[in-house]
């Protein structure tokens, strides 16, 4: 079984006033006061400001996104965070803004290269979020990222 995950990390408060202004956004709340918003092809196609793809990397990060990404984390820091796994195998993504600027990032961890999950890029995304782990598990689990395989259950997860 699979793992994709294309999305926004930050506090709830700051996700929800950030996605009032995307019509399609929808904000799924995570452990530790965080919230996630999966970058949707609706969403990505409300916020790209039409360049080419992110400098940085990503495989969904909309042109000119991270310009968005920055004005919102001078509120908080705001993680983008990808994933794509398959029977252990896979990409890890991600990158921190804080204070306006680009803080950390892009982290990545390519395909078939082992590495600690305690260490992996969104674990270390996450711990700028302030997410702080327990014995036993790493940052991704510690808010709960593991509960879900892909966007499109994120979403009908938070289905009112």
């Amino acid at each position: 079984m699979g793992y994709v995950l294309q999305a926004v990390i930050a506090g709830d408060e700051l996700l929800r006033a950030a996605a009032r202004g995307i019509p399609s956004a929808r904000v799924v709340p995570l452990r530790m006061s965080l919230s996630l918003m999966p970058m949707t092809d609706e969403v990505f196609d409300a916020v790209t400001d039409g360049t080419a793809e992110s400098a940085l990397g990503f495989w969904k990060l909309p042109g000119g996104f991270e310009r968005s990404l920055a004005q919102w984390s001078t509120t908080g820091p705001v993680a983008y965070v990808e994933a794509d796994y398959f029977g252990g195998v896979g990409d890890q993504r991600a990158a921190v803004w804080a204070d306006g600027a680009l803080a950390v990032g892009p982290l990545d961890a390519p395909a078939k290269k082992c590495f600690s999950r305690a260490v992996s890029p969104i674990s270390q995304a996450l711990r700028q979020l302030g997410v702080r782990r327990s014995l036993g598990e790493d940052e991704f689990e510690a808010v709960g990222l593991d509960r879900h395989r892909n966007n499109d259950d994120w979403i009908s997860s938070n289905a009112s």
